[in-house]
């Protein structure tokens, strides 16, 4: 290759495609999809509920974001976790009149921390799951112990340095006080949270419409329609005068309505047993050991013809943006790859840096947590994933899929450190900043003040729990 040509000749146009990986693809579009549609039938409000359910106070409420923001985040991705739950973050801390802070805060980092235990809880395990080829239940018993432990180890940390303005003992009632809003709006307010409505179609006949929670209206396009009447078998004639009694109309549209109802709550009954029902069931597949990919596709495809409705509006949800960056981004490493930069730097550093002692684990903790803050989580997997199972392998072919779970654990984790670490710090920032009834704003100094000292501990304390 001319020297001239060095960043012109790098990957052909194939290349390019080949480096697509369209397994990570599929699965990634299909656990978003599945995540839609739990959003479609309302399990992040139910999870928005037990934030403030019987609370016992500020430490009480922050101990349930981190728990619940984590187990989220493992279910159903950081990503989705941060932009459902935190306007929830935002409403609560406000009605007890609570410093936002902490609690977004502790939503990010523990929603960071609950995705390391599984494949789909983040992209960048999605990745290692795929290229490593570790099912989906040895990849949770290898990294649930240092998820766990990293939980708890988190919120102390938060607890530690937000103990005061979580209420100290003296003032825990004045600072619990309810906002002047009323207990009864309130707690509507929160029950009725909605997120992303999906676009209604424009229909020229009378429609009902779901509120939500199994009840359902009449649209106001109907009041717009000309007076019709009911012939003796309830078929619309058009003519109020052929029917008889003009009285009779509005008795007759009440039954209409109330059977409607009665359908409409039952079709959305039927449809959130569902939408959990195959949910389960891709999280069963899943632990069995069933291909990652193609589980997420048929729960995502089951889920659409369950629904026999125009999917348009669920899948207009799904980040398209990001499926287009990752190709992207799996060009641009496989590019960079090819220059031989990586591996020289890896060549340089990987007798320091074995998983079969200490120190080496120590190292390559350190490397993988600066890359994945200054190049971001997942360009890093994709970029040392294949050299440190490589490594790995010629030590021990069992210590394979340990290395393959500290990538996981210390890239995730590496999330916190700053607040540009990781996309779900982004999100938290961002929903909380644009909300225009609670807005806060979130500084880069700020969560670096906790994210610190927060990364450093977890990750370390987590390291040794590690199983491959």
């Amino acid at each position: 290759m001319q020297p001239s040509l060095w960043f012109s000749q790098v990957i052909t146009p194939s290349q390019a495609y080949a480096a697509i990986d369209l397994p990570i693809l599929c699965l990634l579009f299909g656990t978003m999809v599945v995540s839609i549609y739990l959003e479609k039938a309302h399990m992040f409000r139910y999870l928005g509920r037990l934030l403030s359910w019987k609370s016992f106070g500020g430490r009480d409420l922050l101990v349930r974001v981190c728990l619940i923001s984590a187990l989220a985040s493992a279910l159903f991705t950081n990503d989705t976790t941060c932009i459902v739950l935190t306007e929830f973050v935002l409403k609560f801390t406000k009605q007890h009149n609570l410093p936002p802070l902490p609690f977004l805060l502790a939503l990010a980092s523990s929603a960071n921390i609950g995705s390391s235990a599984t494949p789909i809880g983040n992209p960048q395990n999605l990745v290692i799951a795929i290229q490593s080829k570790i099912h989906f239940g040895k990849f949770l018993l290898g990294i649930l112990p240092a998820m766990l432990v990293g939980i708890v180890v988190n919120t102390v940390i938060i607890l530690c340095m937000f103990w005061r303005s979580l209420s100290s003992p003296s003032k825990d009632v004045e600072s619990l006080k309810p906002s002047p809003t009323p207990p009864a709006e309130a707690a509507a307010e929160m029950s009725s949270h909605k997120f992303s409505p999906a676009k209604m179609s424009h229909m020229s006949t009378p429609e009902v419409v779901d509120d939500g929670e199994g009840s359902h209206r009449f649209s106001p396009a109907m009041m717009s329609h000309p007076p019709v009447e009911l012939g003796p078998e309830g078929s619309m004639i058009g003519d109020v005068e052929k029917a008889g009694k003009l009285g009779a109309v509005p008795a007759v549209i009440d039954e209409v309505v109330e059977e409607k109802e009665r359908k409409g709550r039952k079709r959305a009954l039927f449809l959130k047993g569902s939408v959990y029902v195959v949910t389960v069931g891709m999280l069963a597949a899943l632990l069995s050991g069933l291909d990652m990919s193609w589980t997420a596709i048929t729960a995502a495809i089951l889920l659409v013809v369950i629904d026999f409705r125009d999917a348009g509006p669920c899948l207009e949800k799904v980040s398209y943006s990001l499926l287009i960056f990752f190709c992207g981004m799996f060009i641009t490493v496989d590019g960079f790859n090819k220059t031989g930069i990586p591996s020289a730097f890896w060549d340089l550093m990987e007798p320091s840096a074995r998983v079969n002692r200490a120190s080496g684990v120590a190292l390559l903790s350190i490397v993988i947590l600066l890359l994945s803050n200054f190049a971001s989580n997942v360009p890093t997997v994709l970029l040392l994933g294949a050299q440190v199972a490589k490594s790995a392998a010629a030590v021990s072919a069992s210590d394979v899929d340990k290395a393959w779970l500290i990538l996981a654990w210390v890239s995730t984790v590496a999330g916190n450190f700053s607040l540009l670490g990781s996309a779900a710090n982004l999100i938290v920032c961002e929903q909380a900043r644009r909300s225009e009834q609670h807005g806060y704003n979130l500084t880069f100094w700020k969560h670096l003040y906790f994210g610190l000292p927060s990364t450093l501990i977890v990750t370390a304390i987590g390291l040794p729990l590690i199983r491959g």
